[in-house]
């Protein structure tokens, strides 16, 4: 029996010292890329810099005192990372995810890099909300969201904090409105939709290994981002993607308009859950 109890007691002594991260990816956000025809998973420059920026972060993190550093290769249809060029201490999540985003896991926080501001934000680069050609808008609870937001509140669901973001400076902005105290590394200024002034590549691993290495060091400190009570999210898709005349049978879906549907929860997660994105 006192085996059994000294078995266990270790058991939950080295979990309570895990320390998790889940590294969602992106490429729009990486230093240097600029342009649409560079987000091409196969554009091998993106591929080399976007794995530069995942490295040191991963380094960072590990820096920081990290036990555990999961990957998941979230841009145009999980083709862009190879586990032959990833720092061999992380884990490579590749494919589409279900909805929770394996959140549920209870990582002990979530991380960007290569993140975009989210559609329509002056001095984004690359900025969209999901879909670049599919979707014009996102609105949650009235007010226009990406994937910063939505993501960050599906982590904070599950009580996780968003510790780190790199990207451009509008998106690292949109990251602190609702968690002020991540820490972000921007790196590239948008002049416009496709122009931007870029720090160096290796400048900016640089500053994302910093940041990273900083923010894991006081994620205990950094609240989850939640949000309670009714959930509404609205999205408004472009003309090429006008709603079908079935859309609105789903469970809490309404259709506003013809490109325009709106869902509706109890809380965030059902919300969530029944929008389609």
């Amino acid at each position: 029996m006192k085996n059994i109890l000294l078995t266990l007691a270790c058991t939950l002594s080295l979990f309570a010292q895990s320390k998790t991260v889940f590294l969602i990816t992106d490429a729009e956000g990486v230093a240097g890329v600029c342009r649409q025809d560079q987000t091409d998973p196969k554009d091998a420059e993106m591929r080399e810099l976007l794995t530069g920026e995942i490295n040191a972060a991963v380094a960072g993190f590990f820096d920081g005192g990290a036990t555990e550093v999961f990957v998941w290769d979230g841009h145009d249809g999980s083709a862009t990372l190879s586990v032959l060029t990833i720092d061999p201490r992380a884990r490579l999540i590749m494919g589409g995810l279900p909805k929770n985003m394996l959140m549920e896991r209870h990582y002990s926080a979530v991380a960007f890099v290569g993140q975009h501001a989210r559609a329509n934000t002056p001095g984004g680069v690359l900025a969209h909300s999901y879909s670049s050609l599919g979707i014009q808008t996102i609105r949650m609870n009235g007010r226009p969201v990406g994937e910063i937001e939505t993501r960050t509140a599906l982590a904070g669901w599950f009580n996780t904090p968003v510790i780190f973001l790199s990207g451009d400076r509008a998106a690292a902005q949109q990251l602190r409105d609702i968690d002020p105290d991540a820490e972000t590394a921007p790196v590239k200024e948008g002049i416009d939709n496709y122009t931007c002034i870029s720090l160096s590549a290796s400048f900016a691993r640089s500053l994302i290994r910093e940041r990273a290495r900083a923010a894991m060091a006081k994620t205990a400190a950094i609240r989850p981002y939640r949000i309670e009570g009714p959930v509404t999210i609205e999205v408004e898709y472009t003309s090429r993607s006008a709603l079908t005349p079935d859309a609105g049978l789903q469970p809490g879906a309404e259709i506003v308009d013809a490109r325009t549907i709106r869902y509706q929860g109890a809380n965030f997660l059902e919300a969530w859950q029944r929008a389609r994105l």
